[in-house]
Parts: C-alpha cells; structure tokens; sequence
C-alpha cells in the first residue's frame, strides 16, 4: 500500500508550523510519531498534499508540575509518559494507561497530541482527559486558548480544533489526597485499541464521594462521559454495593458500536463491568 505524493517540510518550531499550515492550507497535515496518519495514508484514507513534521520541536516535549497541574507537551511518547516519574508521582493513572497503548512500536513513536488530534474513538487518551478534566492547549494563527475535554471531542475523528491550529500540551490535575483516579480496558488482541475502555476520577471527602468522573472511550463514535453514573456515586459512601448499583447500566445500547470485534449489546455489558472494576480501584486510592 503506497500513500499519495506529497511535499515534505519540516519545522522548527511550534510559530513556524502554524505558518506552514496557513500557507499551505486545509490539504497539509502535520506529522509528529505518525502511527495515526501514516497507516491512514498507506491505506489512502488520507491524502495530504503536504505534510509538516513537527517531531523534531523540542518547546512541547517536556513535562513538568505547574502547581497544582501536570503539563505534559503534545509531542511527548507514549513511552515517555510511561516512565516519567513526574508522571507516576503527579497523575499515576496516566502512566498505566500509557503502558496498555499498541506495542512497544507504538508507544515510541506515538505522541499524545497526535492521539488526541486524530481522536480515534477506540484510541484510550480521549477516555483519559476527560475523565481527569483535562485542559487542551492549542496554537493558530489567531492566538493561543485552551480547549476544556468536555468540548473537544466533537465527532468520529472530529475535534473542536480550528483550522490551522496545533496542540501544545495538555494539562492535567495532580491527584492529591482524596483523589482517585484508575483505567479499565477490554483490547482488541492484536491492535490493544480499546474495544471498550474506561476511565473514573473520584474525590472522597469525610467517607462519601463528593465527585465522579466517569469516561468510556472505544464504545460509540467519540468518547463520553457516563454523567448517570457520576450523579449516583456523588454524595453517597464509594463501597461495592453503591458502586455496583450506580454502574448496573453505563450505557445504552442503542447509543453504542457494534462491528466485527463487539456487539453492541456486548460494549454496554463491558461498560459495566469496567466502570465498576475502574471505579473500585479508584475509591481504594482515594482513601
């Protein structure tokens, strides 16, 4: 399988890129680890005129503690956020997640901007920022803004990014005391996409859960949040019974996939069965 021709230009910084995109208009895609647009144009599901190579932009590949958050740049591995100590210690979660992406392949090349861009709806970071609340930063030609999880997830492979923007880093909260944050995921064997996966922040405050977020990535067209279950665990004590009532039904079927890897009577079961196994660890955590 061989992509279309394109034009190759490589940039040195975050400014230069933006520019590039402006010139080269709504044809150019931008290229960080490229496990998402490659096979896409190998299999010629996309076909840039230009592509734009950002992996070699170092202001955005770090992550640091910025008070009471973790930024984390949108060219940073996979791997990287694996093993970041900075990672394990602020925001944990992060870190078990990552190891569960793709192969080792994978996890080298891939980017979490790249991940969060594409916002493939089996991909695990969508079910991830939402569940933590996350803050996604972005660059355009009209500026910087941050973008909120719950807003940038606007469709199949859609985002709330305008045209010519890029993402610069993602901001996440540092889990405290009191704060609980796990991810479930039922992979496909071969890929490790999710076929259904799911991701809970729980804040427990004098034995009762003061506030739930709850995120299933892989089990419809975009990620979402299970706000049912969030309502029925919040003022009420985290134990198994409160948790296995709240996540008796995460979703419905009728709003699910359904393929050749699940039913989507069977992704509303993994639902299920997921968010209580997330939510369980999470509410131990958070204690």
């Amino acid at each position: 399988m061989i992509p279309n021709n394109f034009e190759y230009v490589r940039a040195g910084s975050v400014q230069e890129a933006v520019s590039l995109l402006s010139q080269h208009g709504e044809d150019a895609k931008l290229l960080a680890g490229g496990h998402s647009l490659i096979p896409a144009m190998k299999f010629r599901l996309s076909a840039p005129s230009t592509l734009i190579d950002v992996s070699g932009i170092s202001e955005f590949s770090g992550i640091k503690k910025n008070g009471d958050r973790l930024e984390i740049g949108a060219f940073v591995t996979h791997r990287t956020v694996e093993f970041s100590d900075e990672v394990k210690n602020s925001c944990g979660v992060l870190a078990e997640a990552a190891s569960q992406i793709g192969d080792p392949l994978v996890r080298n090349r891939g980017t979490l901007g790249g991940s969060l861009a594409h916002a493939d709806p089996a991909a695990d970071y969508p079910a991830l920022v939402l569940a933590l609340a996350a803050e996604i930063h972005v660059s355009g030609k009209s500026g910087s803004r941050s973008i909120a999880a719950d807003d940038f997830f606007t469709g199949l492979f859609e985002t709330a990014l305008s045209d010519g923007e890029i993402i610069t880093k993602v901001s996440f909260p540092v889990l405290d005391k009191g704060v609980g944050a796990a991810y479930e995921k039922f992979p496909h064997p071969a890929s490790r996409f999710a076929v259904v996966g799911v991701a809970v922040m729980l804040t427990i405050a004098g034995g009762k859960c003061s506030a739930a977020r709850v995120a299933v990535t892989g089990a419809a067209a975009t990620a979402f949040r299970a706000t049912d279950v969030e309502t029925a665990l919040t003022g009420n004590s985290p134990d198994e019974s409160t948790i296995s009532d709240a996540t008796a039904k995460v979703a419905d079927s009728n709003d699910l996939l359904s393929d050749l890897f699940a039913s989507a009577n069977y992704r509303a079961h993994l639902c299920s069965v997921l968010a209580k196994r997330a939510l369980l660890r999470a509410a131990e955590r958070a204690r």
